[in-house]
């Protein structure tokens, strides 16, 4: 079986063609260069209009073999832009009538995540995929790709090609500040926007750009933009590894090129005791290969439903795709003996304090991130921890009782609470040693809890079923490491936000229902009307919900 694949979901055009056992016999492409400001959709396509029928020949020519041997065409569905995706789908029909073979159209992140594991061998990672127009950290879990984290407005490459453009750097954005990057090793400090395992990039672009407008060298900038919106990735990716508990990290999409966020990547992964794989540069950005190769993984599994199924999904969510060919590694991570638990934030030991049997949650040195950056955070985050864990038992909210804090070795000595992990629960509910409880009940005091912080301004940050613990008829909060004092709807609304997506992440069966249990113990909060109506807002702009264009 050969399948020829099209790609053109922003302003590269490429086609590929891949046999049934994952041998790439072609992979072609040619990218738009904008004269000036970023890519225009119809400029997009017109690039592909003009460039796929010379490139089809092209991979033809690499490959050895004629239209004739085609057995299948598939196309990028989606995410993209409108007119670019509609130029690839009508040259893909056009292919798939002209030659009578079946036509596939497929999710273009996932492509990425399939041809990296292709590429690399690796199983069931936690992947990174981070281009122009996607920043996301997506992990495998009961039959479809889970997206744990992405950002909440830019993406990473966005951010870097719109600051490039505003300096005056020009376009590719990405090349020219790792450039500019490489010749300073002063950091400047700048916005640092990690929520839960989302991310935010706009505040961090207007930040370096006024910094470069105010005077500062162009080189420190680009420095300082790069550590600290790296570090936000590296920090985010270590983050789903916790909670998924998975072994291997990938990372993928154009922005891999860059040989810093590689080598940070590989130092966490190191730390962290997992495996990191990067797929051949030429396979990490958009390419042809990997619609192909997932054309065939969609064949295979009997996905493929003809011309009448072809239209295009402008915001294809990673999410809403069934991956039958996927398989969760039966190997999951593994930390030594001492170590109770091993987060993005710090490492959990067991210890004694006046005779007293407790945890010691301690924030060690992240080696990928600079000194600067690094002692910053962690100053910041077990400073901020310590006091927001004393204003929510204030607020009539459980938490662990604090014994002693470390400055030096920004470490908190708590109380060790002797109860149920909600994960753990949530994961198996009928688990004969814990607790018999209704997932509806438990759900709604969770909504209750939540909305005794907020009516206080407490945003925990955080809010996943790993940071919280079930103890009696109780449920304890942890962990506020993120946390801050707010009164903005906004940072509210986030905060309900990321728990719903933590939930979905790894607890799909009882997610729908627990949130909607949540919802109803929140209304107890103070502008419950007000928050719940930016979590629609915020779930309904652009990339969180999917949206189907013919």
């Amino acid at each position: 079986m050969i399948c020829i694949g099209i790609e053109g979901t922003a302003e590269k055009t490429g086609v590929g063609i891949v046999d049934s056992d994952g041998k790439i016999l072609a992979s072609v492409g040619k990218a738009l260069i904008p004269e000036s400001g970023g890519i225009h959709p119809r400029e997009a396509a017109e690039h592909h209009a003009a460039n796929i029928v010379p490139l089809i020949k092209k991979s033809l020519e690499e490959s050895g073999l004629f239209l004739k041997d085609i057995d299948l065409v598939a196309f990028s569905k989606g995410p993209g832009l409108g007119p670019a995706l509609r130029t690839v789908a009508t040259a893909s029909r056009s292919l798939s009538l002209m030659l009578n073979k079946p036509i596939v159209g497929v999710n273009h992140c996932i492509g990425h995540v399939e041809i990296g594991k292709l590429t690399t061998g690796s199983v069931d990672p936690v992947t990174l995929y981070v281009s122009g127009g996607n920043t996301q950290i997506i992990a495998y879990e009961s039959g479809k790709y889970r997206v744990f984290g992405e950002t909440l407005d830019i993406a990473m490459g966005n951010c870097l090609d719109q600051f490039s453009r505003s300096v005056g750097l020009g376009h590719p954005g990405g090349p020219k500040v790792e450039e500019m990057a490489n010749k300073s090793d002063k950091y400047i400090k700048l916005p640092y926007t990690v929520k839960g395992m989302d991310l935010s990039f706009s505040g961090l672009l207007t930040a370096a750009i006024r910094k470069y407008e105010s005077g500062e060298s162009i080189e420190d900038v680009c420095y300082s933009l790069q550590e600290t919106a790296f570090s936000m990735l590296v920090e985010v990716t270590e983050r789903a590894i916790s909670h998924a508990k998975k072994r291997e990290v990938l990372l993928c999409g154009g922005v891999a090129a860059n040989t810093r966020l590689r080598e940070m990547l590989a130092v966490m992964s190191e730390e962290h005791y997992v495996d990191f794989f990067m797929p051949p540069m030429k396979y990490c950005g958009d390419n042809g290969a990997m619609i192909a190769w997932m054309g065939q993984l969609m064949y295979k599994n009997r996905l493929v439903t003809g011309t009448s199924d072809t239209s295009i999904i402008q915001k294809y969510r990673t999410d809403d795709v069934n991956v039958p060919w996927m398989k969760s590694s039966k190997i999951s991570l593994k930390l030594p003996p001492s170590m109770v638990e091993k987060g993005a934030e710090a490492n959990i030991y067991t210890g004694h304090w006046m005779e007293q049997e407790v945890l010691i949650k301690k924030r060690i040195p992240k080696s990928y991130r600079i000194d600067e950056l690094d002692n910053h955070l962690r100053r910041k985050r077990t400073k901020r921890e310590a006091k927001l864990l004393g204003e929510a038992k204030r607020c009539g909210v459980k938490t662990p009782i604090i014994y002693d804090i470390n400055k030096e070795e920004n470490a908190i000595v708590m109380e060790n609470v002797e109860g149920f992990i909600l994960k753990k629960i949530f994961e198996d509910i009928d688990d004969s040693e814990k607790p018999n409880i209704s997932v509806k009940n438990l759900c709604e005091k969770i909504g209750r809890n939540i909305a005794k912080l907020h009516n206080c301004n407490i945003v925990h940050g955080d809010l996943t079923s790993s940071n919280m613990i079930l103890k009696n008829d109780d449920v304890y909060f942890i962990d506020f490491g993120l946390g801050m004092i707010s009164d903005l709807v906004e940072d509210k609304g986030v905060d309900l936000l990321v728990f719903k997506k933590a939930i979905s992440g790894i607890h799909h069966n009882i997610a729908e229902n627990c949130f909607k249990s949540i919802l109803k113990g929140y209304k107890s909060a103070s502008d419950y009307e007000k928050v719940v109506t930016k979590v629609n807002d915020i779930e309904s702009r652009g990339r969180y919900k999917s949206n189907l264009e013919s």
